[in-house]
C-alpha cells in the first residue's frame, strides 16, 4: 500500500481535492482529506505539490516510427497495396523506442499507437500503458482499438503517384464505400457459411459490428465531410483524427454524435490540408459541443509536447480545466478507456503525476510519473 498525504489533487474532472491518496494493487483505493490510512502503508509527503491523472495521447505512432534509428524504424506504413485492413500497428511497435521513455518523462501514461495515413485503410490499432517492458504485449491496455482510415493527400499522393487508385479525393471515398460494402457481403456469408476467412475483411466487419470504431484522417472541411457522410451511410461508429478545419463545421460536426481529436497543432503547415490549422478549431469546437481531445501525431510532434500543446491552447482561450481534460478524461473517452484511466477516482487504474508547481507552466518540473501504482519515472 501507498499513501501519499498533502497533495493538491486535480482529478481531470474538474474537482481539486486537498488531501490524501491511497493506493494498493495498482489501483485508487481512497482519495480525499479525511480518509482511513492503512497501517502497513508507505507513506509519502508532498506538500506543496500538485497531483494530476497520467496524461494520454490518443493519436501517436509510438514504437512503430521508432526514433533515431532511421528507415529501420519506420513501420508505420503498409504501402504496398492501397487498402491494407489486415495489419495491426501492434506487429510493428517496438517498445525500447527511446519516445517511450520520453513519454514517461513528460506524464505520458497511455498512448493509442495507430498506422499511418499513407493508405485508404490503414490497420488496426492499439491502446497501451507507456511502462518500460521489453514486450509489447505486457503493455497492451485495449486491443485493437480501431481501425485506421484516411481521405484526402496522403492516400492520394502515395497510390495516385504509382498510376493507380486513388488519385483524387473521390477515389479515396470511393474505395473506402467498396471495402466497407465487401466487409457487408463477406459477412453476409460467413453467417450462410459460404465462404473461407478473410483477415483483412474480417477487421472490417469488427466496424461494421461496432466492435471498434473507424477511426479516420481528415483534415479539410471537405474530407471531414465525407468522412461523417460515410458514417451516416453505413450507420458506424467514428472518430475524425486531426480535424484541423473543424472550425469551419463545428455545428454540423456536433450533429453526428462524435468524438474528434485535433492537432498536431504545433507542427509547420506543411501541406495544404492544414494551411488553416490554428488554436481556434479548439474553441469553435468546444461552443458547438464537440467533445475534443489535443494530440501531437508523436512524432510528427514529439510527445514532449503534449502538455505543452494543452498549455498554449490555453494561452489561446480554452480553461485550464478544458485543457486537462482533453488530455485526460476525453482523452480516455475518446478511446472507449474512461471506467480504466483518465482521472482520479477510486477504483481506476493508479497513473498520476507529480508536479514540482503548476503543471500549466512551462518551467514546471516532474518529480514523478506513476503507472499501475509503481514509480515509472523519477527525477534525479
Amino acid at each position: 500500500m501507498l499513501h501519499i498525504k498533502n497533495a493538491q489533487i486535480r482529478t481531470g474532472t474538474g474537482d481539486i481535492i486537498h488531501g490524501d491518496l491511497v493506493i494498493g494493487d495498482g489501483k485508487f483505493k481512497a482519495i480525499g482529506d479525511a480518509i482511513s490510512i492503512p497501517a502497513n502503508a508507505l507513506t509519502i509527503d508532498v506538500q506543496g505539490k500538485i497531483i494530476t491523472p497520467g496524461l494520454i495521447d490518443v493519436h501517436t505512432h509510438l514504437g512503430v516510427h521508432a526514433e533515431g534509428v532511421g528507415k529501420a524504424g519506420h513501420d508505420f506504413n503498409e504501402i504496398s497495396s492501397e487498402s491494407t485492413p489486415e495489419v495491426s500497428s501492434l506487429d510493428g511497435i517496438q517498445p525500447q523506442d527511446i519516445g517511450f521513455e520520453d513519454a514517461r518523462r513528460n506524464g505520458v501514461t497511455t498512448v493509442q499507437i495507430m498506422p499511418g495515413s499513407a493508405n485508404v485503410i490503414g490497420g488496426e490499432m492499439v491502446i497501451v500503458k507507456t511502462a518500460a517492458k521489453s514486450v509489447v504485449d505486457a503493455m497492451i491496455i485495449k486491443n485493437p482499438s480501431g481501425l485506421k482510415a484516411a481521405t484526402g493527400e496522403n492516400p492520394k499522393n502515395t497510390h495516385g503517384g504509382k498510376g493507380k487508385m486513388p488519385t483524387t479525393r473521390m477515389g479515396v471515398a470511393g474505395r473506402l464505400r467498396e471495402m466497407l460494402i465487401a466487409g457487408q457481403n463477406y459477412l453476409e456469408k460467413r453467417e450462410q457459411g459460404a465462404c473461407e476467412r478473410n483477415l483483412g475483411l474480417e477487421n472490417i466487419a469488427k466496424v461494421l459490428k461496432k466492435e471498434i470504431p473507424l477511426r479516420i484522417h481528415a483534415h479539410r472541411a471537405d474530407d471531414i465531410a465525407t468522412a461523417l457522410r460515410i458514417k451516416r451511410e453505413f450507420n458506424i461508429d467514428m472518430t475524425i483524427e486531426h480535424c484541423t478545419e473543424g472550425h469551419l463545421m463545428a455545428d454540423f460536426i456536433a450533429q453526428h454524435d462524435i468524438r474528434v481529436s485535433v492537432g498536431p497543432t504545433m507542427s509547420s503547415r506543411s501541406k495544404n490540408e492544414n494551411a488553416n490549422k490554428g488554436w481556434h478549431t479548439l474553441i469553435a469546437l468546444r461552443e458547438a459541443g464537440v467533445p475534443f481531445s489535443i494530440t501531437t501525431d508523436h512524432p510528427v510532434v514529439g510527445i514532449t509536447h503534449l502538455l505543452t500543446s494543452a498549455i498554449l491552447a490555453i494561452k489561446h482561450g480554452l480553461t485550464e480545466d478544458e485543457a486537462l481534460a482533453a488530455i485526460t478524461i476525453n482523452a480516455a473517452k475518446h478511446l472507449g478507456i474512461e471506467s480504466q484511466v483518465g482521472s482520479i477516482e477510486v477504483g481506476k487504474d493508479a497513473d498520476f503525476v507529480i508536479w514540482n508547481g503548476d503543471p500549466f507552466d512551462l518551467r514546471t518540473t516532474i518529480h514523478q510519473t506513476y503507472i499501475n501504482g509503481t514509480v515509472a519515472y523519477e527525477s534525479k
